[in-house]
C-alpha cells in the first residue's frame, strides 16, 4: 500500500502527525536525534523545542485530521522562512533589501501592549536605515481534547508505538478551527491589525490551508489594493534521501481589504430567532411549573 493509503488507514487510531519535526514513523538516525535531544528543525528562537513547557516541551507540530496534517505550532510555519519571503513580496517592491524581526512588541496610543508581532519584516536604505515595514502574523491551530497523553505514550517507545491506536482513548485530539480563530485570529486582527491598518501598514497572514477553509468567504480584491495578504500553506509529503518528510509549500494566496476582511471574521452568522423563542418558552414553561419550595412556620413564637 501506498504512503497515502497508509496516512488514510491510521487517520482515525494515529493522532500525531510529526514529531520533534519528523514523522512519528521516522526512525533514521536524524530524527531519532531530534527527539532524543528534543530538538526543533524550523528556527526556534534556541535549537530545542521549547512549546508548552522548556523542560519538558510537547513536541508536536502538526496532528492528522481526516487524513490530512494540521500545524498546530506557530513555529513549524518557520520552515526554511519561507513565509517570510513569501510576506516581503507582498510588503515590497522588487529587488529592496528586507530583514526580519521576531516578537516585536507593539503598543497603542496609552503605552498598552497590544501583543507582540510574530514576525515584522522591514525594509532599509543603503544607509541602513528604515523606511517601510510590513507585520506578518502566524496562525496555528488550536487543539480540543488532550495531544500530551499521546505525545507522552509515543515518546515512551517512538518505534513500537509509531502506529499506536489512539481511537479509544477520550479526548482524542483535534483541530479546533472555531476556537482558532474566534480567540486567536479575530482578537489579532482588531487589536494589532487595527492599529497597523491606521498607520497604512499592511499585514500577512501565514496559515494552514484546513483553517483558511473554515473561514467565512472573504471579498478579494487585487494585490495592489490589499491590507492583508492571507499565504495559505499545506503539508507536502515528499522523499529525500530515501525517506518521507512533510514540506511547508503554499497553496494559495489571496488578497484582501482590511475592514471587509475584519467585518466578515468576527460577525456571528445568526441563527433561527424562532428557535431562541422556543428555547425562552421551554425554560420559562419550567420555571413556572416548579412551584417555589416555601415552608410555612407554624406559631414561630
Amino acid at each position: 500500500m501506498n504512503r497515502k493509503g497508509q496516512i488514510q488507514m491510521t487517520k482515525h487510531i494515529q493522532p500525531l502527525a510529526e514529531v520533534f519535526g519528523h514523522l512519528v514513523d521516522d526512525q533514521s538516525p536524524k530524527a531519532v536525534r531530534y527527539r532524543s535531544r528534543r530538538l526543533c528543525p524550523f528556527n526556534n528562537k534556541v535549537p530545542n523545542c521549547t512549546k508548552d513547557k522548556a523542560k519538558n516541551p510537547l513536541g508536536v507540530c502538526s496532528v492528522f485530521h481526516d487524513g490530512i496534517p494540521a500545524i498546530t505550532c506557530p513555529i513549524r510555519f518557520r520552515e526554511e522562512w519561507l513565509i517570510t519571503d513569501d510576506a516581503a513580496s507582498f510588503f515590497f517592491g522588487d529587488g529592496t533589501p528586507w530583514s526580519s524581526l521576531t516578537e516585536v512588541r507593539l503598543n497603542d496610543a496609552h503605552g498598552k501592549s497590544a501583543g507582540n508581532i510574530d514576525v515584522v519584516l522591514v525594509a532599509y536604505d543603503e544607509n541602513g536605515k528604515i523606511f517601510d515595514f510590513g507585520a506578518l502574523e502566524i496562525q496555528a491551530v488550536y487543539i480540543s481534547g488532550n495531544v500530551r497523553d499521546p505525545f507522552e505514550y509515543y515518546m515512551k517507545n517512538p518505534k513500537a508505538h509509531a502506529q499506536m491506536d489512539w481511537s479509544t482513548q477520550s479526548n482524542y485530539p483535534r483541530p479546533d478551527y472555531l476556537s482558532s480563530s474566534r480567540k486567536r485570529l479575530a482578537p489579532q486582527l482588531l487589536f494589532k491589525g487595527g492599529i497597523l491598518h491606521s498607520w497604512r501598514k499592511r499585514t500577512a497572514v501565514a496559515l494552514n490551508k484546513s483553517f483558511f477553509e473554515t473561514l467565512p468567504p472573504l471579498k478579494t480584491v487585487s494585490k495592489s489594493k490589499a491590507d492583508i495578504s492571507w499565504l495559505i500553506y499545506d503539508l507536502q509529503l515528499v522523499k529525500e534521501d530515501g525517506q518521507e518528510r512533510f514540506t511547508l509549500t503554499k497553496i494559495d494566496e489571496v488578497f484582501t481589504e482590511f475592514e471587509p476582511a475584519l467585518a466578515a471574521i468576527t460577525t456571528s452568522s445568526p441563527g433561527n430567532i424562532d428557535d431562541f423563542m422556543n428555547l425562552l418558552q421551554e425554560k420559562l414553561d419550567e420555571q413556572l411549573e416548579t412551584p417555589p419550595n416555601n415552608k410555612i412556620i407554624e406559631k414561630p413564637f
